[in-house]
């Protein structure tokens, strides 16, 4: 059976919809992918999450056959999006962080350039988008704002209703308002239509908002991979007091220690009860007991690892 024959039954009975497995990448002497492994499932909202910089873009376009990895494969629908871009490209919503959009035209000439791709493209949903979005149709691409160059990009991405929409910083130099409705017509889309989403973004308060699988990157490689709700049983975050603060760091399941004054917050890697337990052990007084954000978690566990030379996922 060909790789093409293959690929819809494999989705139907194993739910993957993307898998990346130990894929590498160099831009020269740069390490940009190292050794990166992700599997993606039908329905899924999966964030990934890091600095800029951290390979997110490098990997979204393995996922979109536009490099030929290394080392490691890409499968998208079970197929190589190099070997298949026709097969796997007509299945993905794509919104780049750079908007590449012809910027001579006017906004109904490429939404109707657009749709000529795509066989499966529904104008009655674009034209439902054109007016949420108040989308200014007859002004040229170039007119336009961050805000409405975005949505443009997200409506072109969405119209063909795809089966796998991947989104690179979507809501990046954004206002509030303009954020906002990106991530609530994301939300909305999965909720009615099951779709599967990648959502890459460095602002970790908007991908803890809508994702259920979090995948974290520091320098091309996975330093914490697991579901949102996994996530925050595993950590817990603890504002203590002391009379003299104890040395805290060298505690195993101590992530990251913030002096604040008379107080110091400290996050665990562990349960409340653990944390506490702790923190009276070492002669401290619990003022309170939080669940930390996806915040606080990255940025703790990215400093532990980085100043102990290695990383684990999770």
């Amino acid at each position: 059976m060909s790789e093409i024959e293959e690929h819809n039954s494999s989705i139907n009975m194993n739910g993957t919809v993307l898998r990346v497995e130990n894929l590498t990448k160099h831009f020269g002497k740069k390490k940009v992918l190292d050794n990166v492994s992700i599997e993606v499932m039908q329905g899924q909202v999966y964030g990934l999450v890091g600095e800029n910089g951290a390979g997110k873009t490098t990997l979204i376009q393995h996922i979109l056959g536009a490099y030929v990895p290394e080392k490691g494969s890409v499968r998208v629908f079970n197929l190589n999006p190099v070997l298949y871009p026709k097969q796997v490209l007509s299945r993905i919503g794509y919104l780049s962080e750079t908007r590449d959009m012809p910027r001579w035209m006017k906004v109904h000439q490429l939404i109707s350039y657009t749709s000529a791709f795509y066989p499966s493209w529904d104008m009655g949903y674009a034209e439902r988008l054109i007016k949420e979005f108040e989308l200014p149709i007859n002004l040229r691409v170039r007119s336009l704002s961050r805000g409405e160059l975005a949505k443009l990009g997200l409506l072109l991405a969405l119209a063909h209703r795809p089966d796998l929409l991947l989104l690179d910083e979507p809501s990046s130099g954004l206002d509030p308002v303009a954020r906002l409705d990106i991530l609530s017509t994301v939300v909305r889309s999965v909720a009615e239509e099951g779709r599967t989403v990648l959502f890459s973004s460095h602002l970790l308060d908007e991908v803890e908002r809508i994702s259920d699988y979090v995948c974290m990157i520091h320098k091309g490689k996975i330093v914490f991979s697991a579901s949102l709700e996994d996530i925050r049983s595993q950590f817990s975050l603890v504002v203590a007091k002391w009379e003299k603060i104890p040395q805290l760091v060298e505690e195993e399941r101590v992530v990251q220690v913030i002096n604040l004054g008379r107080e110091t917050r400290i996050l665990f890697r562990c349960s409340e009860k653990d944390a506490v337990e702790v923190v009276k052990a070492k002669g401290g007084t619990v003022i309170k007991v939080m669940a930390p954000e996806l915040q606080d978690i990255f940025v703790g566990y990215v400093k532990k690892t980085k100043k102990e030379g290695q990383y684990e996922e999770a």
